[in-house]
Formats: structure tokens, sequence, C-alpha cells
């Protein structure tokens, strides 16, 4: 009898995954956007936009003039400028997207909440959960929305994903395995290197693996961590084993030094789920169950409109009125940040300013 071979007689049914809920991001309202730090994602933000949403970016600003204009020549937006006090002064906007370095995430986020102006910050949300919890109270106490640009979460694949855990396809989940390494050459000035800047793998690498663990299995404890520190101080490589309030264990990796395969895997019972590398962009969804049975479900639109799902969300919560997002909660973001603050204080990874007890 072969594996798939029901003992009653019968082959067992094509193993069927959950269908995507996800709407077209383009169906979405279009709001008016303001950019702040016009650099490479920030281009990726406003090229998706305009190319794949009915949201349109009306403004930016960089603290260099010159850099804000030819960015707006270069996607057709509106006004340019050197400051966010002036962006705000000039109005008409819905929201604001700020793609900076972390490092300036705390700073430039805040004069827009107390304008009154919904936000959505590149992830890391900040640098630490101290000024994540600051923020986040703001907006609370404005009621305004703001949300943390994790991107993945907003995928069609990551839908998928979360129906068939909701389902108990893969039984329970036993661990969550996912890695995130770049190579980056050793260099004292380059913002993954300075302390200063918020540098080091983990809040600009390892946030994807943290955050994916977090999602699927809850917030994460008994944190056992190690690693090693670049010249200049920061983590050049963090690994991670920790148990999910959910139950299961998570298994994460970051790295600056190498580049490494960045897939995640969410491993139960009864099967496993595969999501392929980069696994924090549109790909492959492979679940394969004990029984021999396996089913992939493949990113339904074009690979380079991943942001569009972030930006859609958005645009659909704040029409709505919502503070924040079921997809990417406020208690999602200080987990996350409360995890990477536990991993950094482990390795003595402390950036200027920064107090750990």
């Amino acid at each position: 009898m072969s594996d798939t071979d029901d003992p009653r007689g019968g082959a067992e049914p094509a193993l069927a995954l959950p269908t995507s809920t996800v709407p077209d991001p383009s169906t979405a309202p279009g709001l008016r956007w303001g950019v702040i730090s016009p650099g490479h994602i920030a281009g990726q933000f406003t090229a998706t936009a305009h190319r794949a949403t009915a949201s349109r970016i009306v403004s930016v600003v960089s603290r260099s003039a010159r850099r804000a204009e030819e960015f707006a020549a270069r996607h057709g937006i509106e006004q340019a400028g050197d400051s966010v006090e002036q962006m705000l002064e000039q109005g008409g906007l819905d929201a604001v997207y700020i793609a900076s370095p972390h490092a300036q995430h705390h700073a430039l986020a805040r004069p827009v909440l107390e304008a009154g102006i919904p936000v959505l910050v590149e992830k890391a949300f900040t640098l630490n959960s101290a000024q994540a919890r600051e923020l986040l109270e703001l907006a609370h106490e404005r009621g305004v929305f703001a949300m943390e640009a994790m991107w993945a979460r907003f995928l069609p694949q990551y839908d998928v994903l979360r129906q068939l855990l909701g389902e108990g396809m893969l039984g329970e989940v036993v661990e969550v395995a996912a890695d995130h390494g770049q190579s980056f050459p050793p260099d004292p000035s380059h913002r993954m290197f300075a302390p200063e800047l918020g540098g080091g793998a983990l809040l600009d690498l390892g946030v994807y693996p943290v955050s994916f663990a977090q999602m699927v299995l809850g917030s994460l404890g008994e944190l056992a961590v190690r690693g090693d520190l670049t010249e200049t101080g920061v983590d050049a490589s963090m690994g991670l084993l920790a148990r999910g309030e959910l139950g299961g264990r998570a298994r994460l990796s970051t790295t600056l030094r190498a580049r490494t395969p960045t897939e995640a895997v969410v491993s139960g019972t009864l099967g496993s789920a595969r999501l392929s590398g980069p696994f924090f962009a549109p790909g492959t969804l492979t679940v394969t169950l004990l029984d021999g049975r396996s089913a992939t479900f493949e990113h339904p639109g074009d690979r380079g409109d991943g942001m569009a799902y972030e930006i859609a969300e958005a645009a659909r919560r704040i029409t709505a009125g919502d503070l924040e997002s079921p997809l990417m909660s406020w208690k999602d973001t200080l987990d996350v940040m409360g995890t990477m603050d536990a991993m950094r204080a482990e390795l003595g990874v402390v950036y200027p300013g920064e107090e750990f007890a």
C-alpha cells in the first residue's frame, strides 16, 4: 500500500491549501503619502505605490534639498523639501512613510504623530522597545494610526500560512526555523557597522526571522543567545533558541558576514510548511504532510510589487479609522522589539544614548 492510500481502500484526496483572502492592492483606497528619507527602500515604496495601488506620493523630504528634488523629479512628486516641519506645514497628506535608518525613526515619527497624521514606519520600528512604546502611546493618545512596515506579513503567502496553521493542517507546531544573512565587507563608515546608526545584523536583517517566529509562535521567551561582534561593537552574527507562548520552539539566525539561504520552515507533528528564500518576499509556500501529500502556493501577482500589500493594508485601515492593523499589531511590534532588546543585551550591544538594566 502506498503512503497516500487510504486504509479503507481509496486514495487520499490531493492536498488543497487555503485560498488567499488578501484583496488586490489596486482595490484599496488611494491615499496622499509623504515620504521621509528618499533612499533605496523609499524608491521601491514609491514606484510600487504608483504602479500597483491607487495611492500617490505627493511630498518628499530629505536633509538634502537637492536629494529630495532629484527623487521628486524621478518619481513625479509635486513637493520636495529639506525638513519634516516644512512637509507638515504644506499639508495635504493622508499618511507619511518613514524610510530612514532605524536610529532616526523615533525622532522622525514623533512630529508626524503630533500633527495627527498616520505613519508607516520601516522595520525595525525603532532602536528599542522604549522608543517604540513611546511612539505607540503617542499614537494612542492622539488617536492616530501607526504601523511597522514589516511588508512580509501582508503578502498572500503569509495569509495562506496563517490560515493553514489555524486549521491545524500541520498539527501541533514543534519548531520555527528561519535565517537571514547578507554579506557586507567590513567598513566602519557603513551604516551596518555604525553604532550611532543602529548598526548590526539584528535590527536590519534579523528582525525578519524574529518577526516571523513571533507571528507563528507568539511572544518569545526562554531566550538562549549566542553571537559575536564587529570591531565597531555591533552584532556581526546572532543565533537564537527560544520558546513561543503558543508552544513550539524557534531556531533563528542572522549575520552580516555571509549570504545564507534566507528560508523559513514551520514544522509540526503532521507536516511542514516552507517559505522559499528570501522568505520575507513574494515567493513560494510549499506544504508537505507526513502522509506524503504536498501542495504549493505561488505569489499571485508581479513579484516586484510585494510592497503594494502593506501600502494597501495601511490605506484600508486608515480609511476605516483604525489605529492599528491586526496583521502587524502594536503588541506584535513591542514583542519583537522586546526580544531584540534582550538579544542585544545578552551580547552587550548598546547604542549611543541607550541604557539596559
